[in-house]
């Protein structure tokens, strides 16, 4: 004898609760009512069908549920399509616009360059002419050995005198005078030319300084000049990773502006400097070679004036002043001879010197004291 047949009822769906369904509805449901279709043969069993009423609901549900759905899903499409748009426009705006930042920063790059420039061909003319100053000042330097060497000649000459002509005249205390004069004009002009050398090498400085900067520059606004010309359809365009961090070096606008300034400022100043000092070199030799020339008349004179004392006598001592006369040539060939022996000697020693000078620019550790340097 088999056991009666538990057949389970799918519940109802979700959206039609079962309180909400009617008694006789529910009751209804067994299917076990007199004119029950199953018959006989189903005798002991329990039904699983739905009414019509749930089905209806059952189908309202899904159709609402389905709508509900397919509102929410064209709701998220547009939403997802208005968010593409507007993160499309934002980029094209933030693209345009650093293309527009760019350009503006490439427009700076170009002016500070191009005043950069200007300042450096400044300070090399400037560093031209001060250079020609100095050359003039070296050659003044060098042109009053020969009115020393002749004013010291002469009172070495004169110290010769013997007796009662060893005295203290006028041509002589004219020629200590011109003596003291030439040193003091040689101790000026080299101090100026000291500090021309000085000035010489500031310029350079502030030059090397300014090339460097404008360098800098020039590179900087390739780079930017490059990456302006970037757009979405190049196919140059990579991922970089953490190519927006900053660095540790990096500068601000304001730091940026602030060091060209301050380098071009620099050169001007040492470029005044160098002005102010060509036209104290203008004067100095045009007060130097006007005392000099003055000094020259009064030595002259006074040198006149003794010729004239000593006229009177010359007649007596003519035989005496002959052989005086030749010994006074021989002696002053004899001067040039050793003045030309010393102006010899002076292209080795402008040599050893010159290379001495250019060595000891050897940057760093090639400062070395090497044999080289010792010979």
């Amino acid at each position: 004898m088999s056991a009666p047949v538990l057949v389970s009822r799918p519940p109802a769906p979700q959206s039609v609760p079962a309180e909400s369904l009617p008694v006789h509805t529910v009751e209804a449901a067994y299917n076990t009512g007199e004119h029950s279709s199953s018959g006989l043969a189903t005798s002991g069993f329990r039904t699983a069908k739905y009414l019509l009423e749930e089905w209806e609901q059952g189908g309202y549900s899904s159709y609402y549920q389905a709508l509900s759905d397919r509102d929410c899903s064209e709701r998220l499409r547009h939403e997802a399509k208005r968010l593409a748009a507007e993160c499309e426009a934002r980029a094209q705006r933030s693209q345009a616009d650093s293309t527009k930042q760019l350009g503006t920063r490439l427009l700076d790059v170009f002016f500070w360059s191009s005043e950069l420039q200007r300042e450096i061909r400044d300070v090399t003319a400037e560093t031209a002419l001060l250079l020609q100053h100095k050359n003039r000042l070296q050659r003044a330097l060098d042109a009053t050995e020969l009115p020393y060497s002749i004013a010291t000649d002469n009172l070495q000459c004169r110290e010769r005198r013997a007796g009662a002509e060893l005295v203290r005249d006028g041509a002589e205390v004219e020629l200590l005078r011109e003596v003291q004069l030439i040193r003091n004009i040689q101790e000026l002009l080299k101090r100026t030319l000291e500090q021309c050398i000085q000035q010489i090498r500031q310029n350079r400085d502030v030059k090397e300084k300014l090339e460097m900067d404008w360098s800098d520059k020039v590179e900087a606004y390739d780079i930017d000049t490059k990456s302006g010309k970037y757009n979405n359809q190049i196919t140059e365009i990579q991922f970089h990773h953490n190519s927006s961090k900053f660095e540790d070096n990096t500068s601000t606008p304001e730091s940026w502006a602030q060091y060209s300034h301050e380098n071009i400022y620099k050169a001007e100043r040492e470029r005044m400097a160098s002005i102010n000092l060509r036209s104290l070199v203008d004067n100095i030799l045009q007060d130097t070679s006007e005392d000099l020339r003055s000094q020259c008349d009064t030595v002259n004179s006074a040198l006149a004036k003794r010729c004239e004392e000593v006229e009177d006598v010359k007649r007596k001592l003519e035989d005496h002043l002959q052989k005086t006369l030749k010994e006074i040539g021989d002696q002053e060939n004899n001067i040039a001879a050793l003045k030309q022996a010393i102006k010899d000697k002076e292209a080795p020693m402008k040599v050893a010197q010159s290379r001495l000078y250019q060595r000891s620019y050897r940057p760093n550790v090639e400062l070395c004291r090497d044999p080289a340097q010792f010979r």
